[in-house]
């Protein structure tokens, strides 16, 4: 059975087991989080208001940071360039069960 998650803007699909990093999440490691499904596959597959009967139970593994990314403003003609740099803070979960 698998699910399609939503943290951050961003849609997941997980099984059982499954360890991934999402937009950072308040919780310290250890704690449990519940995340609504927006489909539920498996023999067959739940949307909508099916899918809503199911949790997605997950366990906060650890709090780090994504590898940096590099922005570059170039104008040509005026010798305008800036060079920044962004790391992203994510949490990692592991799925523990899909219930419903």
């Amino acid at each position: 059975m698998f699910a399609i998650i939503t943290s951050g803007g961003k849609q997941y699909r997980v099984q059982e087991g499954d360890v991934i990093r999402v937009e950072s999440l308040k919780g310290q490691a250890g704690d449990k989080v519940e995340l609504k499904p927006l489909l539920v596959g498996g023999d067959q597959t739940l949307t909508g208001d099916d899918a809503a009967k199911f949790t997605v139970n997950a366990e906060v593994v650890e709090h780090g940071k994504f590898k940096k990314i590099y922005v570059r403003k170039y104008k040509s003609g005026i010798q305008y360039r800036r060079r920044t740099g962004h790391r992203q803070q994510f949490t990692a979960i592991k799925i523990t069960g899909i219930q419903g």
